[in-house]
């Protein structure tokens, strides 16, 4: 599958994310995150961190801790609560960035393959 046929609101978005490859899910138009269920960082996106304004690839790093937005019982808490019913898939709406505290995020959280969570972010205005 090529990456720009990869949309965001794909029913099977985690299934099309997993056939592709880093440079491919690197050049996505939107962020893409893989942690595992300790909230542990198994891949971050150029793009993500590009977008983000975060600018670093934090490979290894608890995503909770390294931005205290994520860690609220609201960002983490929904997560985690979605995690323990079983097979995760959330969309919802979020404001502010690393970058811009005042821009409008769009993210998915689905399940995925290997026991993960992948997390996607689509931004208001983003290149």
């Amino acid at each position: 599958m090529r990456p720009d046929a990869v949309r965001f609101d794909a029913v099977d978005l985690a299934r099309q994310i997993e056939t592709l490859s880093q440079y491919e899910l690197d050049t996505l138009p939107f962020g893409v995150i893989l942690i595992d269920r300790d909230g542990t960082i198994v891949f971050y996106s150029q793009t993500e961190a590009r977008q983000s304004g975060y600018g670093e690839i934090p490979i290894g790093r608890n995503m909770f801790e390294i931005s205290p937005c994520m860690a609220s019982s609201d960002f983490q808490g929904r997560i985690k609560r979605a995690m323990d019913e079983g097979p995760v898939d959330l969309e919802f709406g979020w404001a502010g960035d690393f970058a811009d505290p005042t821009r409008d995020l769009r993210l998915r959280v689905i399940s995925s393959s290997n026991n993960g969570i992948w997390i996607f972010i689509e931004r208001d205005g983003a290149q």
